[in-house]
């Protein structure tokens, strides 16, 4: 069990690098962010992919980790929007 959170975490933490990386916004997070972007952005992906019909967890694969990219670059553009308006 303890194995399985682990690897949940690494896959936030890269879900969330890669976002970061397709946003440009690398450079402005650390590892922390990375790992709590990919995380709620996998939360995100989730919701969205259910939300159209597609699976949005199907175990610990290259889909889930597509999932919580997509949704990890959903959170970083809204919080770019809110940034931006405030």
């Amino acid at each position: 069990m303890l194995v399985n959170l682990i690897l949940w975490i690494i896959l936030g933490a890269v879900a969330g690098w890669i976002a970061s990386m397709i946003m440009k916004r690398d450079a402005q997070m650390g590892a922390a962010a990375n790992i709590i972007v990919g995380i709620v952005g996998a939360l995100i992906g989730g919701f969205l992919f259910n939300l159209v019909g597609l699976p949005g967890d199907t175990g610990f694969n290259l889909w889930t980790l597509l999932v919580a990219t997509v949704g990890a670059v959903v959170l970083l553009f809204l919080l770019g929007v809110i940034r931006r308006a405030a």
